[in-house]
């Protein structure tokens, strides 16, 4: 809505150069230099100072980048008004819910966006966590689902999902409550041997395969590959075997006869929402509104 050349104006202007504006709006410096030519001569004012360390606003460029904030606040408020006006009153966002995947973490984020859709609301669909079904759940995004939230750093779920991160989960290891390692803080290298490590096989998830790479120069630490998607089934061997699972430490709570430990490794998993390779205009309205109050 709002002249691009006084948009550019306005990064420069935050931003300090042309260089760093370029960057941020993923152009090239000279085109960026272009508009920011153009607004000037439109307006017949010198809005910046050009130096060897960057850009400095004139006190016309000041005004103008003060008045221009305001204009661009109020279009966004436009656009937002618009497109609430344009959507079938009381938008319902449908979340899966499962052990692994529960809906709970999905609620803070409604909170947030909740008033840019009247009348809108979330509806709980449950879903199984079976390792081999769960591509056909992460496939049903955006027919029978809306959103899924927790880990992912699968190939085979990337290639049937968009993914929007939340942060990131640490691995740690699971052992059962009378385990001789259950009362640790922190495992080592030293404290593993011996042990047999539960973790999903190669070939899927970069992460895990970069943490396997790791514990296998680990001596004394042997390795049972598991289904390269876990189900409550990986949890119950645990608990029976006396092995040690690896799994992120989001899943601390699933199964009441493990207690997780933290290890002497860092390789976190992305967590986040998953959605439809093809959002709706409802769904991707509302990942905008996330990012916006971020």
């Amino acid at each position: 809505m709002l002249d691009p050349n006084l948009l550019t104006f306005l990064c420069v202007a935050e931003c300090g150069s042309f260089n760093r504006a370029a960057k941020q709006l993923y152009r090239s410096a000279p085109s960026v230099m272009k508009q920011v030519n153009a607004l000037e001569k439109w307006l017949g004012l010198s809005l910046l100072e050009r130096t060897n360390q960057g850009v400095r606003l004139t006190a016309a460029g000041q005004v103008i980048q003060r008045e221009g904030r305001a204009l661009a606040r109020a279009a966004e408020q436009a656009v937002k008004k618009a497109r609430a006006a344009g959507e079938p009153a009381g938008t319902i966002f449908r979340v899966g819910s499962s052990i692994l995947n529960p809906c709970e973490p999905f609620m803070p984020l409604w909170d947030r966006v909740r008033g840019a859709f009247p009348g809108g609301g979330v509806r709980i669909v449950p879903v199984e966590d079976d390792h081999q079904d769960i591509l056909s759940v992460i496939a049903s995004l955006g027919q029978e689902l809306d959103f899924l939230v927790g880990v992912c750093d699968s190939r085979r779920w990337m290639d049937r999902c968009r993914f929007y991160p939340l942060g990131e989960c640490e691995h740690v290891c699971a052992v059962s409550r009378d385990h001789p390692l259950a009362g640790k803080t922190r495992l080592t290298p030293d404290d593993l041997r011996g042990q047999t490590l539960m973790m999903v096989q190669k070939g899927d998830s970069p992460v895990v395969d970069a943490l396997r790479t790791e514990v296998e120069r680990w001596p004394g630490v042997q390795i049972e590959d598991t289904a390269q998607f876990y189900d409550m089934e990986v949890f119950n061997r645990c608990a029976e075997s006396g092995n040690v699972l690896v799994t992120p430490d989001c899943w601390r709570s699933v199964h009441p006869l493990l207690v997780t430990i933290p290890a002497a490794w860092h390789h976190p998993i992305p967590y986040g929402l998953m959605y439809a390779k093809s959002p709706s205009a409802a769904v991707q309205r509302f990942l905008d509104e996330l990012q916006r109050t971020e």
